[in-house]
């Protein structure tokens, strides 16, 4: 900015705001909802404002703001291809997003042919201006505002939000870097490594030890599977089966720590002592919840003319350490100990024993007998004195190879 420029800025009370406060507002959709009510108090009439804010994410496109003046904010939630849909190509943030150029339409003059655009000016919308924001790294997010004014925006009302144009955009940038990278942590190491990760917690060995029940499952047939079926069917099968898995751990409070071929390792933290059977008992419900979720999956992979998917799964609970591991230069955010070797160990039990989930004996002494049944001691590898181990009751004719 030239100083006559950074001169009318630092003059406009509304400039100094978005300059000395607007940044301190760590939350995009109260930043959206101060945005707007800033430029209502400072004369614009303005009745809407919209950020759309794009985003790296495995299910969405990103997200939208949208803030009326006198209401609160609304946020939307754009779900993956949402950007390749008519709706959205007839839309004018499309133009803004491809043409990176600003877009106004006098609502109140012209009969405008998107429909988003009718019904705005059906709601009473005189004027409407969407303007790209461009982040120094190339990428584009887009803002719109509305006035229902007649007459719609002056020149003056224009001069002073494109000054401000600026300002939001670095605001709104360093929140969306925030947001992907809180993002591609929670998709790629679970949302309780991505936090302690964005909290600073990255040295190598650093972590503490908690007690968890472990979930520690693998995919019954892979090894044939892979070695005879097609490779996009077998990415299929993978994803599907770690699809019906992960959503039911992450849905009842549980962290998925890994994929190891076609094996997962999840975890659910104790907070406490005192919370260990509530603890254990939801991660129960979990596994009795996995066999109708597998049942209607196999129903529709089925219909399909894919080949069904058969698991076995191993409960235990013990301390583990939680943190990092790897080398200098790459690390994992996982978790190690003795309990992490027994649960893997347990999982194999599930073949020969004829059950999908078995349990420990551990875990069991935390659970009521009547959702439980004993198996046998049986002796795992490394491990010298046989351990009990013990299978849910009524989930004995689930599928298995």
């Amino acid at each position: 900015m030239d100083e006559e420029v950074v001169a009318r800025v630092y003059a406009d009370p509304l400039a100094r705001w978005f300059v000395t406060e607007a940044y301190k507002i760590a939350d995009t959709g109260e930043l959206v909802a101060a945005s707007g009510e800033q430029l209502v108090k400072a004369g614009i009439p303005l009745c809407r404002l919209a950020y759309f804010q794009r985003t790296l994410h495995p299910e969405l496109d990103g997200k939208a703001y949208f803030w009326r003046r006198g209401q609160p904010v609304q946020v939307q939630s754009a779900a993956a291809g949402l950007g390749d849909r008519p709706e959205f190509r007839a839309s004018p943030i499309a133009i803004v997003y491809d043409e990176r150029k600003t877009l106004r339409v006098r609502l109140e003059s012209v009969e405008p042919e998107a429909p988003a655009l009718r019904q705005f000016k059906a709601e009473g919308g005189t004027d409407y201006v969407a303007l790209p924001l461009l982040f120094g790294n190339g990428h584009v997010d887009g803002l719109s505002v509305m006035s229902d004014r007649p007459g719609g925006f002056s020149t003056a009302d224009l001069d002073r939000m494109f000054l401000l144009q600026f300002a939001f955009t670095r605001i709104v940038e360093s929140h969306s870097l925030r947001d992907t990278a809180t993002y591609l942590l929670d998709a790629y190491v679970g949302r309780a490594a991505g936090r302690r990760i964005l909290a600073g917690e990255i040295k190598r060995g650093s972590g503490q030890t908690i007690e968890a029940v472990l979930w520690y499952c693998d995919l019954r047939g892979f090894t044939r599977a892979s070695d005879t079926l097609p490779r996009d069917t077998v990415i299929n099968l993978l994803n599907d089966y770690f699809d019906v898995m992960g959503k039911i751990v992450t849905g009842v409070g549980g962290e998925i720590l890994k994929f190891m071929g076609d094996g997962m390792l999840g975890m659910f933290p104790v907070p406490n002592p005192d919370e260990r059977a509530r603890v254990a008992r939801n991660v129960i419900r979990a596994a009795g919840s996995v066999a109708d979720a597998i049942t209607v999956l196999n129903g529709i992979r089925a219909a399909a003319d894919e080949p069904a998917v058969r698991f076995g799964l191993a409960l235990h609970i013990g301390e583990v350490m939680f943190g990092n591991i790897g080398a200098s230069n790459r690390l994992d955010y996982t978790v190690i100990g003795p309990a992490v070797n027994h649960a893997a160990r347990l999982e194999r039990l599930c073949a020969p024993l004829g059950r999908p989930v078995v349990l420990s004996g551990a875990l069991a002494e935390l659970l009521p007998p009547r959702d439980i049944e004993p198996l046998g001691a049986h002796t795992l590898k490394d491990i010298d004195e046989p351990q009990p181990i013990f299978g849910l009751r009524g989930a004995g004719g689930w599928s298995l190879p």
